[in-house]
């Protein structure tokens, strides 16, 4: 079975006011087994368009990251996150198939 993935392109806009959100977060992630595989760290852009951070969160399966989003848990987060920062944000099914290295 595919995992599935939050992959998001995130501009805070008030880093005080996020700490909220991020805290709050948390407890959807736990809830339904979210693990961060890119947090922020540096990246660059050498197409198209993204924002200042880079997020991607990875999930058992595609329905436990569509769970997630749907939540209770979340849905207070992100009434945390209003007006503290911008984000674009896919929920992705993982893919499962043959890779350039296989055979």
């Amino acid at each position: 079975m595919a995992k599935g993935y939050w992959v998001g392109f995130v501009d805070v806009t008030d880093p005080e006011g996020y700490k909220a959100y991020v805290a709050e977060n948390a407890k959807a992630f736990r809830k339904y087994g979210g693990r961060f595989l890119v947090r922020g760290g540096k990246s660059e852009t050498p197409e198209g368009t993204t924002r200042a951070r880079v997020v991607v969160i990875e999930f058992a399966d595609h329905a436990a990251a569509r769970a997630c989003y749907a939540s209770t848990e979340y849905a207070k987060a992100m009434a945390l996150r209003q007006g503290k920062g911008l984000i674009d944000l896919a929920i992705v099914e993982g893919y499962d198939g043959p890779q350039p290295t296989d055979g």
